[in-house]
């Protein structure tokens, strides 16, 4: 499978992301983890402790949609799950990115259960968001060490909202998914600029 076109071009698109998105300083101290849809059954995602400015083929390994390593070296990492549950609710899913960006951090920090975010033209790169106006509630979930229960709660919290675009996990970061790793690249680079407003606004408040 790690010899497949699918694997090789997902994989150079990963790497591509990761570089960009370090260079951002988004990804400190080889935090967050990447992903891409193999097959209705597989994905591409990073190895654990891996530093992401620097990613080829042999960071990363494939999964099966339980979690169980295909291939690649090591073990998946805790926040796989994470990932799983996105691409087994929506087969047309093709890509999920968690960063870890000063500003969303802090904010994950700072608010408790929802972030709103209102009045930003970032939010028409979200789905179901064309009114920027209404704005969006983004979940901000507890951090904790079991990453299935919180896979489960992210899980429940999309069969509320099937619409939801991203989540932030307190002291932890942004997950965001898309049908492509473009897709999911713009949503990223939409939510951290709407939290770098968000941070900066906290600050000019009186």
């Amino acid at each position: 499978m790690e010899q497949s076109p699918e694997f090789k071009a997902q994989v150079r698109l990963l790497a591509d992301a990761g570089r960009e998105l370090a260079d951002r300083g988004w990804l400190p101290a080889r935090t967050g983890h990447f992903s891409a849809r193999l097959d209705d059954q597989h994905i591409v995602i990073t190895a654990p402790g891996r530093s992401k400015d620097l990613l080829d083929a042999h960071d990363f390994m494939v999964v099966d949609l339980e979690g169980h390593r295909i291939a690649g070296s090591g073990e998946p990492g805790p926040e796989t799950f994470l990932h799983i549950i996105m691409y087994r609710r929506d087969a047309d899913l093709g890509a999920v990115l968690h960063t870890h960006s000063i500003h969303g951090t802090v904010l994950s920090r700072e608010v408790s259960g929802s972030l709103l975010l209102r009045d930003y033209e970032a939010l028409r790169e979200l789905p179901g968001c064309e009114h920027p106006a209404r704005g969006i509630r983004l979940p901000v979930f507890a951090n904790q060490p079991d990453m299935r229960q919180l896979a489960a709660r992210v899980d429940a919290a999309m069969d509320r909202d099937p619409a939801l675009a991203g989540y932030l996990i307190s002291g932890h970061g942004l997950y965001t998914w898309g049908q492509t790793v473009e897709r999911a690249m713009q949503r990223t680079e939409a939510f951290e600029f709407m939290f770098e407003c968000e941070s900066l606004a906290r600050q000019l408040t009186p």
